[in-house]
């Protein structure tokens, strides 16, 4: 995908990532940064996340409230032991 954005240089060297490319690239999360590579007469900004972009869904509020409800039942007991595969599996098949 090529798409070609003009950015307006502003004063002390500011650039604005338009809001729509900001939230593709999850530019907008807490402690991400962009990564500048200069090579001849190029410039490439990288986005540099504090956590891969394919893993986002596990940082999602639904599935950390999952998690936190998981931890509650190993917590309180509410969990089931296999001593091994086909254990588990005889477990499933019940």
């Amino acid at each position: 995908m090529a798409e070609r954005i003009f950015l307006n240089l502003q004063g002390r060297g500011v650039l604005n990532l338009p809001a729509a490319v900001r939230r593709r690239h999850l530019l907008d999360e807490p402690g991400a940064q962009v990564e500048l590579v200069e090579r001849e007469g190029v410039i490439e900004l990288h986005p540099q996340l504090p956590r891969p972009a394919d893993q986002a869904w596990f940082w999602s509020a639904r599935w950390q409230e999952m998690e936190r409800e998981a931890d509650e039942d190993v917590r309180a007991g509410r969990v089931a032991r296999a001593e091994g595969v086909e254990e588990f599996l005889a477990e499933l098949d019940e």
